[in-house]
C-alpha cells in the first residue's frame, strides 16, 4: 500500500498539471501562441539545465560500476532499435519519430532518484543508470526526430548535414555534454550557481506539463489512439517483461534492479513532447503517450515492484 501511495503521489500530480494546462487554455488564460513560447523556453533553458545539474552532481569515483552502466546502455540501445522496428507498423510516416521516442524514453532522471530514495533512503544506483541511459535517450531522440521529421521525403547530403548540425547544437545535447564534462573533471559547484541551476531547472516539469496540456487537442489524440496505446504498452509492460528477467539472470539485485525497473517502466518523460514540438512534429502522439503512461505507471510500477519483492530480488 505504501508503494502504491508513493507511486500515486509521484504520477497523479503530473497528470493534474496537464489537466490544469487544458483548463487554462479552455478559459483563455493561455492561448496557442503563449503555449508555443512556453515550450520553446523549456526546451532551450530549464530542460538543458536540469540534465546538466543531474549529471554534474554525479561522483564518478565513488559510484562507478562499469558492468551496471554497460547493461543500462545496451538495454537502451536494444529498446530504441525495437521501437524503431515497431514504428514501421504505422503507414503514417509523420508519426514514426514521435512513436519511437515515446516508446523508449523514460522519466528516469526525475522519477528514478525519487523512487529509489523512497525505498532505500539514498539515490543508490540511479546516477549510474542516468549515465548509462539518459545521454543516449536524448541523443537518439534528436536523431530520430530529425530523420523522421514530417514532410521530409528522403535523406540527401543537405538533410544529413542539417541533421548533424541539429544534433551538435541541440540544447539538450549541450546540457548533457556539459554535465558529463563537469562531473568528469570533478569541478566543485559553487553554492550560488548550484542554487540558480536548481531553481531554473525546477521549472522544467511544471511549465512543460502546463504547456503540453494547453496545446493538447483531444480530437486529434483520439485519431492517434491506436499508436498511443501501443507505445504506452511497450513502455510500461513490454520492455520490463523482456529485460527484467535478463537483469535478474545477470545478477542485479536491490538498488540496481529498482534502477533498471525505473529505466524500463517509468512514464514517458514530458521532455518527449517538448522536443517533438520544437523539432517540427505535431506533438499530439507524444502528449497522448505521456498522459497515458503517467496515469497508468502508478499501477504498473507498483505491480512490477510487488513481483520483484515477492521473489526476494529487492
Amino acid at each position: 500500500m505504501e508503494n502504491l501511495i508513493f507511486s500515486l503521489n509521484a504520477t497523479v500530480p503530473v497528470f493534474l498539471m496537464m489537466i490544469l494546462g487544458v483548463l487554462l487554455h479552455k478559459i483563455g488564460w493561455i492561448d496557442d501562441a503563449f503555449a508555443s513560447k512556453m515550450n520553446q523556453f523549456v526546451f532551450r533553458v530549464p530542460l538543458p539545465l536540469l540534465l546538466f545539474g543531474d549529471l554534474a552532481a554525479v561522483d564518478f569515483v565513488k559510484v562507478w560500476n562499469p558492468r551496471f552502466v554497460l547493461f543500462c546502455f545496451l538495454v537502451t540501445v536494444i529498446s530504441i532499435a525495437a521501437s524503431a522496428a515497431l514504428s514501421f507498423l504505422w503507414k503514417d510516416k509523420s508519426i514514426r519519430g514521435e512513436f519511437i521516442q515515446a516508446s523508449y524514453r523514460s522519466s528516469a532522471a526525475i522519477l528514478g532518484i525519487a523512487f529509489i530514495q523512497n525505498i532505500y533512503g539514498t539515490s543508490g544506483m540511479a546516477p549510474l543508470m542516468i549515465i548509462g541511459s539518459v545521454p543516449l535517450y536524448n541523443i537518439m531522440a534528436v536523431l530520430v526526430l530529425s530523420l523522421f521529421r514530417p514532410g521530409q521525403s528522403r535523406m540527401d547530403r543537405t538533410v544529413l548535414k542539417k541533421t548533424a548540425k541539429g544534433i551538435i547544437t541541440n540544447p539538450i545535447i549541450l546540457g548533457i555534454a556539459s554535465g558529463l564534462l563537469w562531473s568528469a573533471l570533478g569541478i566543485p559547484m559553487p553554492g550560488i550557481a548550484d542554487k540558480m541551476v536548481t531553481s531554473v531547472a525546477g521549472m522544467t516539469t511544471p511549465m512543460g506539463l502546463i504547456a503540453m496540456g494547453a496545446a493538447f487537442d483531444i480530437r486529434k489524440a483520439f485519431a492517434k489512439m491506436k499508436p498511443a496505446v501501443t507505445a504506452s504498452l511497450i513502455k510500461l509492460v513490454g520492455f520490463c517483461g523482456i529485460f527484467l528477467p535478463v537483469a535478474v539472470r545477470s545478477g542485479f539485485r536491490r538498488e540496481e534492479l529498482v534502477a533498471i525497473l525505473v529505466m524500463l517502466g517509468s512514464a514517458t518523460t514530458v521532455s518527449c513532447y517538448v522536443m517533438a514540438k520544437n523539432m517540427g512534429h505535431e506533438g499530439v502522439l507524444s502528449s497522448s503517450v505521456v498522459m497515458l503512461t503517467t496515469l497508468f505507471s502508478a499501477f504498473t510500477l507498483t505491480g512490477w515492484l510487488y513481483v520483484l519483492r515477492s521473489l526476494n530480488y529487492i
